[in-house]
């Protein structure tokens, strides 16, 4: 399991690259990606293009980024992601509280 950030060039926008199993064991990472960044300052983006797997502990870290973010509309998007992924994220009504592309 990988996790990486990368910022867009004009340093408002913070992508993180969630590669692997979206699980428990990734929380550290996660949560050192987006907390190198300056709270309530980026819009995040997860890409889940990659991730293989995500269980309930994924989506509460995917609730700790989004109060980390101030909870600002369009603060955090999740992209990507298998049939799977988008499943789960739509029967825990994710698309109310984030933006899902």
């Amino acid at each position: 399991m990988a996790i990486t950030s990368t910022v867009s060039s004009d340093g408002k926008d913070v992508t993180i690259q969630v590669s692997g199993r979206f699980d428990f064991s990734t929380h550290q990472d996660f949560m050192r990606a987006y907390k190198e960044h300056e709270k309530g300052e980026n819009r995040f983006i997860v890409d889940l293009s990659e991730a293989e797997y995500m269980d309930s502990s994924a989506m509460g870290m995917l609730l700790q980024l989004r109060e980390y973010s101030n909870k600002q509309s369009g603060c955090v998007t999740l992209r990507g992601g298998s049939g799977a992924i988008q499943e789960i994220l739509r029967i825990a009504n994710f698309g109310k509280i984030f933006t899902i592309e």
